[in-house]
């Protein structure tokens, strides 16, 4: 172990030591204190070292949040493996390419989960089936099997830059890169929101967030940095949120759209105020973020700019203290905008918003190419678009050119800023806007919009409206109307799918 290193075993041994008799982990009708969680994640260890799974290797987990998923996220760290977290709302082949992409060791899943896997090589891989009335067939053990009794293997000699966690990112070439996550950027990201939200070992996280995704992992390392607690919910369900924050005492949260609309409808017709509830972390629309104000004067929503290659937020503040950015750059990190020759631009200025600190990721697995250019001239190049007002909070203005510029003609334009124009609209409750082919122009601006409730509007008015808004050659010369937008799993708009469905040839 390195003199100034700090791993989440670390971590884990701390709180047992400091907070030993508080809860760690709640919920699902278990209650285990930090020094619980710390015997189990020495259990688990050992068996799984028994297994063979040593430093650098990966456990696979298909899963929805639960005790057995966070005991192996502490075991892995014990071990100084890789834990690589299954998004399961993929499909089975998408399962399928994850795995052949990380090769692990040992593959751990939930019973409801197991014909996901139908598609996928689990050749050589451990493989262990959490507890469940469920028979998974020859080669399968159960986990719990794991947990020994024995002596668990001295902890992994290993680095805080190590990795902790591959997360399966954005596509590129149709095909997701899994970003290697260390110990250090996980737990800097932790420290950071720990100190804003001045969190202390009274507080609980409503763990709705999934696992697979790096702001539920980032939320549950927050409230172990604080020495809290983390309720863990399986499924995102508002009524139980509401039913959690009251009984247990939920103070922290986090959110995507339409999350926290759905909790204030449950509250309001529980009765409920949500008086534990200090700390609300995600996007929500100014629409429902005025609710909450009302509805939890006692709270503060915060907001922040990061991706999961940044292990978190590298901006942020309270939405309240300038309502549409994405707050100040956090301690320790310089965040700059620069041109598309990689130089500084002045503020109101949009660019590229490029990162550089401990958070900052180790790079895509097994992509040395996509490293090379995203690490280019000693910066993270994020891919997205932003600007810096003259206070130094980051507005964040879309993907980067290369990403999502349209060209009509051979003039440049931005869907986020068609975006916001559609938005302006009052019947408009959704946009999302696109690139397609074009006769005359080469390339067109198309919009895909859903109209808020008992709305009614027609295309040629909505492209008008936004043409007497923004230059005229940014307008859409294409739009439809839909009942819904295809989300991703973080519960954004998904471009992509949208274009697939909806785009006009």
């Amino acid at each position: 172990m390195s003199l100034r290193s700090f791993t989440l075993h670390d971590l884990i041994e701390r709180n047992a030591w400091l907070h030993g008799r508080r809860m760690a982990f709640t919920g699902e009708g278990q209650a285990v204190t930090h020094a619980q969680y710390a015997q189990r994640t020495a259990r688990l260890a050992a068996g799984l070292a028994g297994a063979g799974l040593v430093a650098g290797e990966r456990v696979a987990v298909l899963a929805h949040n639960c005790q057995a998923y966070v005991d192996l996220v502490g075991a892995a760290a014990r071990l100084g493996a890789i834990v690589v977290p299954i998004n399961w709302r993929l499909s089975a082949e998408e399962v399928a390419y994850v795995l052949a992409d990380t090769r692990p060791r040992a593959l751990v899943a939930a019973p409801d989960l197991l014909p996901l896997l139908g598609q996928a090589d689990l050749e050589g891989m451990r493989r262990y089936v959490m507890a469940g009335d469920f028979d998974a067939g020859t080669g399968w053990m159960p986990l719990g099997s794991l947990y020994l009794d024995t002596v668990a293997p001295v902890p992994a000699q290993i680095e805080d830059d190590a990795a902790l966690f591959i997360v399966h990112t954005a596509a590129v070439g149709g095909r997701p890169r899994g970003a290697l996550l260390s110990h250090r950027g996980l737990l800097t990201a932790a420290a950071q929101s720990a100190h804003a939200w001045k969190l202390s070992p009274l507080d609980a996280q409503v763990g709705v967030l999934p696992l697979f995704h790096v702001a539920g992992i980032g939320l549950t390392l927050t409230l172990m940095a604080a020495g809290g607690s983390t309720i863990t919910v399986p499924r995102f369900d508002p009524k139980t949120v509401v039913q959690l924050v009251d009984e247990l005492g939920g103070t922290v949260m986090g959110s995507f759209p339409p999350m926290l609309g759905a909790v204030l409808d449950a509250a309001a017709g529980a009765g409920s105020s949500l008086g534990a509830l200090r700390i609300v972390f995600g996007i929500e629309a100014p629409d429902t973020l005025a609710r909450f104000a009302v509805a939890c004067p006692h709270a503060e929503f915060w907001v922040g700019y990061g991706q999961t290659e940044t292990s978190g937020s590298v901006s942020t503040s309270r939405y309240a203290d300038r309502p549409g950015s994405a707050g100040l750059p956090v301690e320790q990190h310089t965040v700059a905008i620069v041109d598309d020759e990689d130089c500084p631009v002045p503020h109101d200025t949009t660019g590229e918003i490029v990162v550089r600190g401990p958070m900052v990721f180790k790079g895509y697995w097994n992509c040395e190419a996509d490293n090379a250019l995203t690490f280019r001239g000693g910066w993270h190049h994020t891919g997205d678009l932003g600007r810096f007002d003259a206070e130094g909070y980051l507005w964040y203005m879309g993907r980067s050119p290369a990403k999502e510029l349209i060209k009509p003609g051979g003039e440049n334009v931005y869907p986020a800023e068609v975006e916001r124009a559609l938005l302006e609209h009052p019947a408009v409750d959704q946009a999302v806007v696109f690139g397609v082919p074009d006769a005359q122009w080469g390339e067109a601006v198309q919009a895909v919009c859903v109209l808020k409730p008992g709305q009614t509007l027609a295309a040629e008015e909505l492209i008008d409206f936004v043409g007497g808004r923004i230059a005229r050659y940014k307008k859409p010369k294409h739009v439809v109307f839909t009942a819904e937008l295809p989300r991703t799993a973080s519960g954004g708009i998904d471009r992509a799918a949208a274009k697939a469905q909806h785009a006009l040839a």
